[in-house]
C-alpha cells in the first residue's frame, strides 16, 4: 500500500509538472493533447552537486562494465510498465543541432536521460494524454546565429569528452582527484540564492495546434529550489491526495501529485508556471 514517488527534486519535477501543466492547457484550449511535445532549458544557473556528481560517476562506472545495463540505459521506455504499448523512436539530442520551432542552436542537456524516462513513464500511466505516438525530447538553448552554434558545438564537445573520460578507469580517477566536487560540496548559500533556472515547452496537436510554456524557479536548480520541490512534495503526499483514488506503487509527480503540487510550487517553493503563447 506504500505511494512511492521517486524524481521530486529538479530531476524531475519541473520537467513532469511542465508537460502535465501545457498538456493540460492543451486539452482546455484545443480538446485534445499534444503529440509532439518538447522542453528547452532557456537559461539556468547553479552549483554542482558533489552527491549528484558521484551518483552519475557511479552509472557510468557499472554501465562500462555491464552491456546489458548499456542496452537498458538506452531505452527511452525504462521504466515504463510493460503493457505501455509505446513503439515509436524518441528523439534524442545528442550534438549541436538548430531547432526551428525555437530559431536557436541546442546542445545535449545532461539531465534529460533522466527526465525523459519519468515523463514518459506519467505518459504511460496517466489516462490523460496517453498516446502511442507521444514524443519528448529536452535540449539546451545556445543562442542564435555562428555563436550560438560554436557554444553548441562546445558543449556537446565538452559532454561528449566528460562522458567517454567517466568511462574509463584512469581518466575517471583523475576526475574525481582534481576537478569534480565531492559528496557533500555544494553551493553556498549566497549562490543558492542567485541560482535559477528558466525552462521553456513547445507541445504540438496531431492537427498541428501549438502552445508554449515556460516554468521558472527562483533559486539554485540542484540545492535551493530542489529543497524546495521535496518539501512540498511530501506535504502533498501527506495532506492533499485521496488516497482512495491513489493505490499503492510507484509513481511519478505528475500522476500522484497533479495541480495540488502545482498550486504548492507557486506558493511555497518559488515555481512559476505560464502559458506565453497558441498558434
Amino acid at each position: 500500500g506504500a505511494r512511492i514517488v521517486h524524481c521530486c527534486g529538479f530531476d524531475s519535477i519541473p520537467s513532469d509538472m511542465g508537460v502535465y501543466f501545457l498538456q493540460q492547457k492543451m486539452q482546455e484550449r484545443y480538446g485534445q493533447t499534444a503529440t509532439r511535445v518538447k522542453m528547452r532549458v532557456r537559461a539556468m544557473r547553479g552549483g554542482m552537486s558533489g552527491g549528484t556528481v558521484a551518483s552519475l560517476m557511479n552509472v557510468v562506472k557499472q554501465a562500462s562494465r555491464d552491456p546489458q545495463l548499456r542496452r537498458e540505459l538506452a531505452n527511452p521506455y525504462l521504466l515504463c510498465p510493460p503493457d505501455h504499448g509505446f513503439s515509436v523512436p524518441q528523439p534524442d539530442v545528442r550534438s549541436a543541432q538548430y531547432d526551428r520551432d525555437f530559431n536557436a542552436w541546442l546542445a545535449p542537456f545532461l539531465m534529460a536521460s533522466v527526465n525523459t524516462r519519468v515523463v514518459l513513464r506519467s505518459s504511460a500511466l496517466t489516462g490523460m494524454y496517453r498516446d502511442r505516438d507521444f514524443r519528448y525530447d529536452e535540449a539546451t538553448m545556445t543562442g542564435r546565429g555562428i555563436k550560438g552554434r560554436i557554444r553548441a558545438m562546445t558543449m556537446a564537445t565538452g559532454m561528449g569528452a566528460f562522458m567517454l573520460m567517466a568511462g574509463m578507469s584512469p581518466t575517471r580517477r583523475l576526475l574525481q582527484r582534481f576537478i569534480l566536487p565531492e559528496p557533500g560540496e555544494g553551493p553556498g548559500p549566497e549562490a543558492r540564492e542567485k541560482g535559477f533556472f528558466d525552462l521553456r515547452f513547445l507541445g504540438r496537436t496531431a492537427g498541428g495546434d501549438t502552445l508554449r510554456v515556460k516554468v521558472k524557479g527562483n533559486r539554485d536548480p540542484g540545492y535551493g529550489s530542489t529543497a524546495r520541490m521535496l518539501g512540498q512534495a511530501a506535504a502533498c503526499l501527506a495532506k492533499d491526495i485521496d488516497h482512495s483514488e491513489c493505490p499503492g506503487g510507484f509513481w511519478t509527480p505528475s500522476t500522484v501529485f497533479g495541480d495540488n503540487l502545482i498550486e504548492r510550487l507557486h506558493r511555497y517553493a518559488g515555481l512559476h508556471f505560464e502559458v506565453l503563447d497558441q498558434r
